[in-house]
């Protein structure tokens, strides 16, 4: 069969080097141009994310399978309900600009630099200076409000950062109070300049600039941090917008590097709208995802004093636009509400058998410093790759990696959940039996690993904390489904360590980030340890509802 996946990663031979693709056209697209590109052929150039497909935590929710666990969806409410109808950010009477020593602003300036510009690498060397110059020299409140505002947040992004660093593997120890006192200065250190960032967001909102296109991008990341998806995913189309207008009409006599920027910005937001459509289908695009084919790679931009660490930045960017790519069409091919192969096992086996072959050459043409291996005992920590002690941002990747793989292979295991309760018995349209079980155990495997595997990466606590407890909860509940309708392959022998796996994590986690708390996150934990039990009640254990209510309140998101 003629492959309908041909290159979804295209950035991926460029791994080793930053160099670019076609450029977007100056011309702005008319209206058949943008009609023609949300044909089909148009999303298999494009790596779009169909709206309304059935790949999210509320469809999995709705799975026939879980019918036999009615306390799952008790008392259920919609994302979007919960977080729309969350108490709004207060804001302060007075803007207030917090006394920080020279120690602290190098501090949290190279904490920026080591965890946002490195994972989005958007906010040149020179910028990053002048945000310097404008702190020390106390002319936040004199200078134009829009370069303020991105000042600001570049700030309140470097103090977020230093409250999620340090995280990976912690969640076993206690923090001391040194530590605690430490990360909750830093987080209303943040809060200060956040506050004072948002003050200047109406310039920012009004004026067609790069610096106006940085500081909505930062301000998304920001909303993200604090757990309000709504206002993230608001300020991301925002961003992409601007950024869309900017790329299409270039300004006269602008500076080579903010073009470059705006580019990257634009890759940012298609990872960043992507994830958060792959848990909230149905809202509206950007058009963002309709043009990326066009839109050149990231190239030259000097972002870090040490080049290498310039080089290091792009190239993990470059690995986690290709990644999303990756699962962007796999969400599409497999789970596209209309034309998704997933539920057709005389279609979804070749497609399956191509997506999983891009994304092991996704992880072969890593650079080395983010390479990974799955160690058999995953929870012992020993994350050497061939003696090479993995790297975070390498930690980072190899959750995407097993995410995309347990996505590849969920059509297998649905198919074998649906047949009946004792398992198969036949093969199925030309395919063996003993295929499809197999198949549907690497599906079972990437899951429990994906769990076993989680730890306090600062990129995914500062991002990702609200994407991350809907994809565990998704992860919790395929194996509380595989454990009741197909145990034979739900034999793994840490499969029953998940629940308190994350029990910790999570602790960890939100005892760091404070209050206010997400709503529908703490709804996803809620799934997660009523899950918990279930499994521990189908092995024969003996957890009770009523620890299942103490492990809520102890995982409650407080500080």
């Amino acid at each position: 069969m003629p492959s309908q996946v041909t290159s979804p990663i295209s950035a991926v031979p460029i791994l080793q080097s930053p160099v670019s693709a076609r450029p977007l056209s100056n011309r702005s697209p008319s209206i058949d141009d943008v009609h023609e590109h949300r044909q089909s052929n148009s999303n298999l150039e494009n790596a779009i994310l169909d709206s309304l497909h059935n790949s999210t935590t509320e469809s999995i929710l709705s799975w026939s399978h879980l019918d036999a666990f009615p306390t799952i969806r008790q008392n259920y409410t919609s994302i979007f309900q919960l977080e729309q109808s969350r108490t709004p950010l207060a804001t302060r009477s007075n803007t207030m600009y917090p006394y920080i020593s020279p120690v602290d602003l190098d501090a949290i300036l190279d904490t920026f630099q080591r965890t946002v510009n490195f994972w989005y690498p958007v906010l040149s060397l020179s910028q990053l200076d002048s945000t310097r110059n404008l702190v020390v020299q106390n002319l936040l409140e004199s200078t134009d409000l829009v370069t303020s505002c991105c000042a600001q947040l570049v700030m309140a992004l470097g103090c977020a950062g230093e409250v999620v660093t340090g995280l990976v593997h912690s969640e076993d120890t206690a923090p001391s109070r040194d530590e605690v006192d430490f990360r909750r200065a830093r987080k209303a250190m943040g809060d200060l300049y956040f506050d004072g960032a948002l003050r200047a967001m109406h310039m920012v909102h009004s004026e067609m600039s790069c610096m106006a296109v940085q500081s909505l991008f930062f301000a998304a990341l920001y909303f993200a941090y604090l757990r309000r998806p709504l206002q993230a995913w608001t300020y991301i189309h925002n961003t992409a917008s601007k950024c869309l207008l900017l790329l299409s009409y270039p300004p006269v006599n602008e500076p080579i590097e903010n073009q470059e920027c705006l580019k990257r910005i634009f890759w940012a937001c298609y990872i960043l709208e992507s994830d958060y459509l792959a848990e909230l289908s149905a809202l509206p695009q950007s058009g963002i995802a309709q043009i990326e084919s066009s839109v050149s790679l990231p190239g030259s931009y000097i972002t870090h004093v040490d080049p290498a660490q310039t080089e290091h930045a792009s190239l993990y960017f470059l690995a986690c636009i290709s990644m999303r790519r990756l699962l962007n069409r796999v969400h599409h091919l497999l789970y596209a509400r209309d034309t998704g192969a997933a539920t057709d096992i005389s279609r979804f086996p070749a497609i399956v058998t191509e997506l999983d072959h891009q994304l092991e050459e996704w992880r072969d043409v890593l650079p080395h410093a983010f390479r990974f291996d799955i160690p058999q005992n995953i929870l012992d920590h020993n994350d050497n790759n061939n003696g090479v002690p993995l790297s975070e941002c390498g930690g980072f990747l190899r959750q995407r990696y097993l995410t995309c793989k347990s996505v590849i292979y969920r059509p297998y295991l649905a198919w074998l959940l649906a047949s009946s309760p004792g398992g198969m018995h036949r093969d199925a349209r030309g395919i063996r039996k003993e295929d499809i079980v197999a198949r549907a155990q690497v599906c079972l495997d990437a899951c429990t690993s994906h769990i076993l595997a989680l730890t306090g990466f600062a990129h995914t606590v500062l991002v990702d904390t609200w994407i991350c407890a809907l994809s565990m909860a998704t992860a919790m509940m395929i194996l509380l489904a595989t454990r009741r309708s197909a145990r034979k392959i739900a034999n793994r022998h840490d499969m029953m360590e998940t629940g308190p796996h994350l029990r910790k994590v999570f602790r960890r986690w939100q005892d760091n980030l404070g209050t206010p708390e997400s709503p529908s996150v703490e709804q996803a934990l809620r799934i997660i340890y009523e899950t918990e039990r279930l499994m521990s009640g189908l092995t024969g254990g003996k957890i009770t509802e009523e620890e299942v209510d103490v492990a809520n309140s102890m995982c409650a998101m407080r500080s």
